[in-house]
């Protein structure tokens, strides 16, 4: 029998660095090879490859909240106002504390953190997909998220790294009935993104229905009350709800000091979101954005190209949703994607904003396991290759803002 075919059970600490090794080190190569033709494609370009990780765009406005704290603003000629306060915290906090304990600088403090977060994220995967899918499909999965045509954001000084490990991890937490761990994870990844809402309602969506099996129906006169009132994983109750409580406390918390210090109240950190051009519109701006994409022949495949892209992101959905992924994967892949493709703002970063949604990608993983080895590598190396061209061509041009 495949490891498909039998999903193992969660294994010993001591043998799990053993059994995502094959996962760390496809991904470590992945990297390495986007990493690589980005220095030489910069240098070609008389450009700088470190500087394109860690002093462009989101990077550097991560890097002025850890110098100089929160406060930061700059003013466009429209009379819009860019605060850094649309910059969660996590990220900019463990660039301060890398640089205080090293000689690095906090950008390349910032892109320490990013690497260790991308190897933590490609494992939290690996756990996630092993646990439901078994191992050879956990492999595939990292080794897809690695070669993604955006996938040289995660070398990169930006957040989207440090939010997939965080919440990787806390949806096999939630997997694997560790609550605790769950709700403290879900409670960072909401200090790191917005979209930190997602962890927490993925991990919701799996204690909720745990607390309406502990409790009696009015006919079940047999029933005795349990002081533990254990979950069929064997988490006191007390777990469950503690980790519920946890989860929603670091966006929360944050959300909140924002709306105190502009004098927003709870919702001022939507203001200065608004500021940004970002927001909520169900999907509208987006779908006028590709519209404008057919008034000529030219930019009428870009437009064409765009929704064959949100058609496949749908269609993967709709596979997750067949093949019967975990709810809390379905929940948390749903909302990540919903707020991605349905927000205004800047329609280059979408890809960007995907990045963390994981779980869309196991159909793509469990067909690969399918093939052979020598035939799966094949097509991963080639989609490698054109991934690493790719990123370098991107971020020597646009990139993401």
């Amino acid at each position: 029998m495949t490891d498909l075919e039998t999903p193992v059970a969660t294994p010993p600490r001591t043998g799990a660095l053993r059994r995502a090794a094959p996962a760390l080190l496809g991904y470590a190569a992945v990297r390495a090879l986007g990493l690589i033709t980005l220095a030489v494609w910069s240098a070609a370009n008389g450009k700088s490859a470190h500087t394109l990780l860690t002093a462009r765009w989101d990077s550097l406005w991560y890097t002025r909240v850890a110098e100089l704290g929160y406060g930061y603003e700059v003013r466009l000629p429209n009379g819009d106002v860019h605060s850094n306060l649309a910059f969660f915290p996590l990220l900019p906090w463990l660039e301060r504390l890398v640089s205080a304990l090293t000689p690095l600088s906090y950008a390349d403090a910032g892109l320490l953190v990013s690497t260790l977060a991308s190897l933590a994220a490609a494992w939290g995967i690996f756990a996630v997909a092993d646990h439901v899918y078994g191992r050879r499909v956990g492999v595939c999965a990292v080794l897809v998220w690695a070669v993604l045509p955006i996938g040289i954001v995660q070398s990169m000084a930006y957040s989207e790294s440090l939010f997939t490990a965080l919440a990787a991890w806390s949806l096999y937490a939630v997997l694997t009935g560790r609550w605790l761990t769950a709700g403290t994870l879900a409670a960072l990844a909401g200090l790191t993104r917005p979209v930190g809402a997602a962890v927490v309602a993925a991990l919701w969506v799996a204690a909720i229905p745990s607390f309406v099996r502990d409790t009696p129906t009015p006919r079940d006169t047999s029933y005795v009350p349990n002081r533990s009132a254990r979950h069929p994983d064997g988490a006191p109750a007390w777990r469950r709800a503690l980790g519920m409580l946890l989860a929603p406390l670091g966006a929360a918390g944050y959300v909140l000091w924002v709306g105190h210090r502009t004098g927003g109240g709870p919702l001022g950190y939507l203001d200065v979101q608004a500021q940004w051009g970002n927001g909520f519109d169900g999907g509208y701006a987006f779908a006028r954005f590709v519209g404008d994409k057919f008034t000529s022949f030219p930019s009428a495949l870009a437009g064409l190209g765009l929704i064959v892209g949100v058609a496949l992101v749908v269609w993967l959905y709709v596979t997750c949703l067949r093949q019967g992924q975990p709810l809390p994967l379905l929940v948390y892949a749903g909302i990540v994607t919903a707020l991605a493709l349905c927000a205004s703002g800047y329609f280059g970063s979408k890809p960007r904003l995907l990045l963390p949604a994981f779980p869309l990608l196991l159909p793509l993983a469990v067909a690969l396991s399918r093939l052979r080895t020598s035939r799966s590598a094949l097509v991963l190396g080639g989609v490698a290759v054109a991934s690493a061209a790719y990123g370098a061509f991107w971020l020597n041009g646009t990139g993401p803002p």
